[in-house]
């Protein structure tokens, strides 16, 4: 007899499918009930959700792991002052703070290929745990390729379309954002990376390409890098981003 028998829960159907997917499918039945076991597993993951929300980049970490990449750092904040704004006007999210613009701008940095820029998103958990193996192994593959890259950028409070603020100031001639990705109740650290080509004020999110669900049990860190080396590389062959540019990458021919 199998321990879901022992326990008085009647099984699912479904549930050879359990194999294939994180998400809460053929949970089983106790009477009219889930099992008080899935219930509990509910509130823990809804738990893990709200923490990610509320939690807060690891600067002096990141500080410390992203120097191997040998480029100069620089911290900023978006409009948002804090955590319970950002929530509320996602539209702060999107403007850089104008001290953080003046020191951008007092960098008088010289025109690169490529800004990549990290903001903590709805998950600096997710931020936390995976930008490092992208962004150096993304830097590395970066410069074998040719390009140049414009110092680091790390965001408190940021949304995705900072990046246009950023840009608007750096002038790179592509940007990438990685940021935390809303979370879910089967995933609270994933990131999310947005390219965009020519970022600049006033730009719209269809201007922008994304590789979602980068983490250890979604997309691999490393797979990820893989995937967003090609969408550059077609960004700069085709001088566009977004609905324009496809992912071809894998596809047999025609």
């Amino acid at each position: 007899m199998s321990d879901i028998k022992k326990i008085g829960i009647e099984p699912d159907e479904w549930e050879p499918l359990k194999a294939y997917t994180n998400a809460r499918i053929a949970l089983g039945k106790t009477g009219i009930s889930i099992p008080l076991k899935e219930s509990l597993q509910f509130k823990m993951a809804h738990a893990h959700a709200k923490d990610a929300v509320y939690s807060h980049l690891n600067l002096a970490g990141l500080q410390a792991d992203l120097e191997k990449t040998g480029l100069p750092i620089h911290h900023l904040q978006s409009q948002a002052e804090n955590r319970d704004i950002y929530l509320q006007r996602p539209d702060l999210g999107r403007l850089l703070a104008s001290h953080s613009a003046d020191k951008l701008r007092q960098l008088n940095a010289a025109p690169a290929d490529i800004s990549i820029i990290i903001a903590d998103g709805l998950s600096a958990t997710a931020i936390n745990k995976y930008t490092s193996p992208v962004v150096n192994r993304l830097v590395e593959k970066a410069r074998l390729a040719g390009y140049s890259l414009a110092p680091l950028v790390l965001v408190e409070q940021g949304r995705v379309a900072i990046t246009d603020a950023i840009g608007g100031i750096l002038r790179p001639r592509l940007a990438i954002i990685l940021i935390g990705e809303r979370p879910g109740l089967s995933a609270f650290d994933s990131m999310g990376a947005y390219i965009t080509y020519d970022p600049q004020p006033g730009l719209t999110d269809e201007r922008r390409n994304c590789v979602s669900n980068i983490r250890d049990l979604g997309l691999p860190p490393e797979l990820a890098v893989d995937k967003l080396m090609y969408l550059i590389d077609s960004a700069f062959r085709l001088q566009i981003t977004g609905v324009a540019l496809k992912d071809n990458n894998g596809l047999l021919d025609s």
